[in-house]
């Protein structure tokens, strides 16, 4: 937590200055009110021990008007301790908002730039709950260490020097009672520490299956197993009640005992003060001065202890928030670009189009990390070798888990290889920025991704200064004006977040469009085409065709009919190449392509591919 101050407080130092000024003047004020009672009660009052001739009784006509001139002098203190804490509490709560704005941003900016490997090592409901509770805690501690750790120290101090100066004879009340509060703070730290690191770690198990009950709703409902997740979220949430509880039992007996403490130190306080009256040792107003001081003293403990209660679980929370700040990615910038070279050349023949992109990947190989780091021994992708080039079409199709959207995420570095080189028109992927490599590449993922908003700021996304026009040419390339154009808002048509209110086919193509709007370099379709059905499928690839003429595309299906025209098809089986060719050409030779073939076709249509081999 120290270190996340330190880092994230920097920007304050002129609030944090007059926090500390508010503060000392807070002090002052209220330490200053005890002594206006004691001279009100002892003198103006009692008038105990005063001569009737003192300067003090002197200065003024009567007691009457010592009282009003004190008390006035009292109600003036009172207002300016008022002023003070207000104005105290006020920056306080500005820097302890700031703090947690702050930390949001940097948490949301650490988040966006981490590659999949991070995103797999932190899942989405912890780094949610991350984001959200462990930073609200955060904000609630600062605050209070703001607003009453600053203060509560200096309190003891000067309160414990005042009632010292006051009556030394009964300061040894204060080594007896302090000892007693320091061994409760450490007993309760001691054990409710590692309650809370336990807290944080279910609370992110809760929020996991309530996100699964949520997202799976459907699934869920199909199955019947409305009672199942029931049972899974009740028995998590009853695992994180019980661990609050164990927390609260422990630090509930700190408030009674602590109240306890000071109702003994009280009594103690009269009992031998009133011994020390009795014998003329001491006055009236200077007793209840003492015992303010103390009350202050032992208020100011307590308001430590609640402290103490919520920094061990603020201290987990700004650790986890801290793991995720201090994450470096897996995938960094280049500190030499080497991109920059082929990206100037890239621009000089982009309108002769004599500029040949091609994708590249050359004997590569890829192995899964898992949460700990550690490298599985089986691999995803072995082997892999393969070139798009400009103007072609190059397909992968095989079985679930053979590593077809590997491939894709390799393409756009959102994974590192293990081993081998990926090469972007002869340049390492490594050596080019990500923005400007991720700018030369489209990418139509396998779950079309909307966002809240309008129909044309989706599309927009891969190109915010495109026209209405523009736009509209890319819907009806991407097959998806015609349904749009029935909408009565058209392109203001609003779209629910994850864009559930259209279907997942609609979805497809508005996320198709989208990166015709981009118009990149290369394409990659990583099963763009699965929620279409063949008509609307074969009219899509058939308004892209002059579009790709001068682009390079990568494409992953599952169906034979949307690759079957491609330039080279690759078959993929268990992470390794087992067969590349035309579609006439594997449905000759290739095993496993002709038992894929056989899942789809019709029997005259695989003895017609059949016959064509002779």
């Amino acid at each position: 937590m120290v270190k996340l101050f330190l880092r994230y407080l920097k920007p304050y130092p002129v609030q944090l200055a007059l926090i500390v000024v508010s503060t000392l003047a807070l002090v002052g004020f209220q330490m200053y009110l005890p002594n206006l009672m004691s001279n009100i009660v002892d003198i103006g009052i009692v008038r105990k021990g005063v001569p009737a001739d003192s300067d003090v009784v002197a200065t003024y006509a009567t007691q009457t008007a010592y009282l009003w001139q004190m008390g006035s002098r009292m109600l003036l203190v009172t207002l300016l301790t008022g002023i003070a804490a207000t104005f105290a509490g006020f920056l306080c709560s500005r820097v302890s908002a700031g703090l947690a704005r702050d930390l949001r941003e940097a948490v949301f900016a650490a988040v966006s730039n981490f590659s999949l490997v991070e995103m797999n090592r932190f899942s989405t409901a912890s780094l949610i709950i991350r984001s959200t509770n462990d930073i609200q805690q955060i904000q609630q501690v600062s605050f209070l260490l703001l607003r009453l750790a600053l203060t509560s120290p200096i309190f003891i101090i000067v309160a414990f020097t005042l009632a010292f100066v006051e009556n030394a004879q009964l300061s040894w009340i204060f080594a007896a009672v302090i000892p007693v509060f320091a061994v409760l703070f450490f007993l309760t730290v001691k054990y409710v520490m590692p309650i809370f690191r336990g807290i944080q770690k279910k609370t992110d198990h809760l929020n996991l299956i309530a996100r699964e009950g949520l997202t799976g709703v459907r699934v869920i409902r199909a199955f019947n197993r409305q009672d199942f997740q029931q049972d899974r979220y009740r028995a998590a949430n009853d695992d994180l009640t019980d661990a609050n509880i164990r927390a609260y039992k422990i630090m509930i007996v700190l408030m009674p005992f602590a109240m306890f403490v000071i109702q003994i130190t009280t009594i103690a306080i009269v009992w031998f003060g009133g011994h020390h009256i009795a014998a003329g040792e001491l006055q009236l107003g200077s007793l209840m001065a003492f015992m303010q001081y103390v009350m202050w003293v032992l208020y100011s403990l307590i308001f430590l202890s609640m402290i103490m209660i919520m920094v061990p679980r603020a201290s987990v929370s700004a650790e986890r928030v801290m793991q995720v700040l201090d994450t470096l990615p897996a995938i960094t910038d280049p500190i030499v670009c080497k991109s920059t070279k082929a990206e100037k050349e890239a621009e000089q023949v982009q309108h002769t189009k004599s500029h040949d992109t091609s994708l590249e990947f050359a004997r590569v190989s890829f192995h899964f990390e898992g949460e700990d780091g550690t490298v599985s021994k089986v691999a995803a992708l072995s082997d892999i070798s393969f070139t798009a080039r400009r103007g072609e079409t190059l397909a992968i199709i095989g079985s679930t888990g053979s590593g077809k959207s590997t491939i894709m995420n390799l393409a756009m570095r959102l994974y590192d290889v293990t081993s081998g080189t990926i090469l972007l028109d002869g340049v390492d992927l490594r050596d080019y920025r990500q923005k400007d490599l991720r700018q030369r590449i489209g990418y139509i993922p396998q779950k079309a991704v909307l966002f809240s908003g309008s129909v044309a700021d989706n599309v927009r996304f891969g190109n915010p200064r495109a026209s209405d026009e523009e736009v509209i040419a890319a819907l009806k390339i991407a097959q998806a004006w015609d349904f749009i154009s029935d909408l009565p808002q058209q392109l203001n048509a609003a779209v629910a977040q994850g864009g559930k209110n259209f279907s997942g086919g609609q979805r497809q193509r508005l996320a198709i469009a989208r990166t015709i709007l981009k118009a990149p370099e290369v394409y990659l379709f990583d099963d763009s085409f699965s929620a279409l059905d063949l008509q609307t499928d074969a009219r899509l690839r058939a308004a892209l065709k002059p579009l790709l003429a001068d682009s390079t595309m990568l494409i992953v299906a599952q169906r034979i009919t949307t690759i079957q025209d491609a330039t080279q098809i690759i078959v993929l089986e268990e992470g390794t190449i087992c067969g590349r060719g035309t579609h006439d050409q594997l449905m000759a030779e290739n095993t496993v392509y002709q038992e894929i073939a056989a899942s789809q076709l019709t029997a005259e249509e695989v003895a017609r591919h059949g016959s064509n081999k002779h």
